[in-house]
């Protein structure tokens, strides 16, 4: 039924490849494939299926996409590498004509800085091509544009106010880790932040709003305003929301690493010279911190993200709170990963089944937000990522 090509090796690709290879009445024929095809290997070798080709590629390289596209004839490629790698997997698609499914959005390699617009200009075209593109398809972004889609189909006439909430309560007993690729992580969490209220996006300095919220089965944890990418997609295309915001947990220890990061310059995104050569201060550190990949092992505790979301019915204004609790050890277990890559992981692989099932199916580039919520929220309870719901409840913020 279905012909998949997934590319990347890493945490969020490994779980999406289990989770792609216990649902073989969807998935049919696998290849997975990176820079690195030993990596591939590896993976094929943890999930015991020797059936799932692999193979090597440049995902910068456009001409080398093509011609493996057109090898194997996938009919949706996953795409889980770097966000730097976006537009040239969207444009070897298009040549290959190929369909199209990630998890995150483009982001520049000399600027730490992440939006849609350079995706959503490639509409027109795979419309014309007669392709789907999903984009955002992991967590968050993904299930919690699905969560919100929800809430406005079965429980509000209007999404007023909508705040997501990402806790990860873990340990991993490292002194500094981060929990997918240090790159891109710690990009994102230094750079300025940003909500959206009353029509417009409003900046703040990084994690300069902060405050304890409470998570489920956890408790208090700080919680820190950033800039997330589905907030620019979600107030799109629900015109009703006022104020749209975006909440993650970080340990003071976590905050005091990163500032020191910062201080003495590993942060940086731009060249310096080293003993003659030209090099990255931020892909140096990337080089000896922890591999998240490495982290499942010893990783106690459980992530909790959701939405907290106010709005009206009925004349009414109503509060809900859906969530997923996701625990570190049961998804080492299960794949060898810990929960953050897992949360991620598994998404994309719903969004890879609800495309081979004609459930997600339309030509253009879409948000996950604009399909239907219902099968890929039933599918979540059955692949592993269960959510609750509290209604009419204090949401805190």
């Amino acid at each position: 039924m279905g012909r998949v090509l997934i590319i990347g090796a890493g945490g969020v690709a490994t779980v999406a490849a289990h989770k792609v290879a216990q649902n073989a009445d969807v998935f049919t024929d696998i290849m997975i494939v990176s820079r690195t095809q030993s990596k591939c290997d590896a993976i094929v070798k943890a999930i015991g299926n020797p059936t799932i080709k692999t193979a090597q590629v440049d995902a910068d390289d456009v001409d080398q996409l093509v011609a493996l596209f057109n090898n194997f004839k996938p009919e949706l490629v996953m795409n889980l590498a770097l966000p730097y790698q976006d537009l040239t997997i969207m444009e070897a698609c298009l040549k290959a004509g190929v369909n199209y499914l990630d998890t995150a959005n483009y982001e520049p390699k000399d600027v730490a800085h992440f939006e849609y617009s350079w995706q959503w200009v490639f509409h027109d075209r795979f419309k014309q091509a007669g392709l789907t593109a999903i984009l955002g398809c992991g967590f968050d972004p993904g299930v919690s544009g699905v969560y919100t889609a929800y809430a406005a189909k079965h429980y509000f006439d209007k999404v007023e106010y909508l705040d997501i909430v990402d806790c990860n309560a873990g340990n991993h007993h490292k002194a500094f880790a981060t929990n997918f690729n240090p790159e891109i992580n710690i990009r994102e969490i230094t750079q300025n932040g940003r909500y959206y209220q009353d029509g417009k996006w409003i900046q703040t300095k990084p994690l300069e709003i902060h405050k304890p919220l409470n998570y489920p089965n956890i408790g208090p944890k700080d919680s820190y305003l950033l800039y997330h990418e589905e907030l620019e997609s979600l107030v799109k295309h629900y015109p009703t929301i006022k104020r749209a915001r975006f909440w993650m947990t970080f340990g003071q220890e976590y905050l005091t690493h990163l500032r020191v990061i910062q201080d003495i310059g590993m942060a940086r995104i731009d060249p310096v010279i080293y003993n003659g050569q030209e090099i990255i201060p931020l892909q140096f550190l990337k080089a000896v911190l922890p591999n998240p990949q490495d982290l499942g092992a010893n990783y106690e505790g459980e992530t909790s993200i959701g939405c907290r979301i106010r709005g009206m019915k009925d004349g009414k204004e109503r509060t809900y709170y859906v969530y997923n609790n996701c625990s570190h050890q049961a998804a080492y277990k299960e794949t060898g990963m810990q929960a953050v890559s897992y949360t991620t992981g598994v998404p994309a692989m719903i969004g890879a089944e609800m495309f081979f099932k004609g459930l997600w199916n339309r030509p253009g580039v879409n948000n996950v937000e604009e399909f239907d919520p219902d099968p890929f929220m039933e599918q979540l309870n059955k692949q592993g990522l269960p959510w609750h719901e509290a209604f009419d409840i204090d949401l805190e913020l």
